[in-house]
């Protein structure tokens, strides 16, 4: 699994991903970790299938001691189902999760982490040295679901908002906006089911300061091209089945 930092200042961001002995029909997956330099935050680590190669990647830059805090946007499996071997290897961590979510997201074989339930206002990550915030993003796809905003690197991870689906080998960030949206046009439409939900959470963005939008599956959007993403999710109608039965 390939390891990239994608923000270095006084604390870390690492993105890793694009596993290229995944296992065939499995979604590629982001994931990501925030270094503070004494603490680590994963998060959305992954589905079992890749705890493996995610603990080997993350071992060449940090100790699991370091490792107290674990994040998950929501329930879904490529995202969580991992957790029974992080609270193996990590037993004094905690996980910050939608609270809807609890009750499903043990069933991934957890038994003893420390659950931190997000009310659906959403709150805050203390790191010691920054603070992250978690912002609602319900219903985008998940009925309980929030995304994780750093002020100070001017990160906002975005969960499935932002996701494309390509094949591998696709450049870490999006290079041409226009060329790009037919990857995520689909995914959008089908799984963001509320065009409601969609403009409060625009609303919710545009009044933060992005640099990067780092969603978990696809490339990273910065710049520019943040501001083109958020514009063309606003103009699509989402919550609609591309084929009609």
């Amino acid at each position: 699994m390939k390891a990239t930092k994608i923000y270095s200042g006084d604390h870390t961001w690492y993105m890793f991903g694009r596993d290229p002995e995944k296992v065939e029909g499995i979604i590629d997956t982001n994931q990501y970790m925030v270094y503070t330099g004494e603490r680590a935050l994963l998060l959305d680590p992954g589905g079992i299938e890749v705890f493996a190669p995610m603990l080997t990647a993350i071992l060449d830059y940090i100790t699991l001691e370091e490792i107290t805090d674990i994040f998950a946007s929501h329930q879904d499996p490529d995202i969580i189902s991992s957790l029974g071997l992080w609270e193996q290897a990590l037993p004094r961590a905690r996980l910050y999760t939608p609270w809807l979510w609890e009750g499903f997201i043990r069933h991934f074989g957890s038994r003893n982490i420390e659950f931190v339930p997000v009310p659906d206002e959403g709150g805050e990550i203390d790191l010691g040295r920054i603070t992250l915030e978690m912002i609602p993003a319900h219903y985008l796809h998940a009925s309980g679901n929030f995304h994780v905003y750093d002020p100070e690197a001017k990160i906002l991870m975005s969960g499935d908002v932002g996701a494309a689906l390509e094949p591998e080998g696709a450049p870490m960030y999006v290079e041409d906006f226009n060329e790009h949206v037919p990857k995520m046009k689909m995914f959008h439409q089908r799984w963001m089911p509320s065009n409601r939900a969609k403009k409060d959470w625009i609303d919710r963005v545009r009044q933060l300061d992005v640099e990067i939008m780092a969603p978990q599956h696809g490339r990273l959007f910065r710049g520019d091209d943040v501001r083109r993403f958020l514009d063309w999710f606003e103009a699509l109608d989402v919550g609609v089945a591309v084929n009609q039965y």
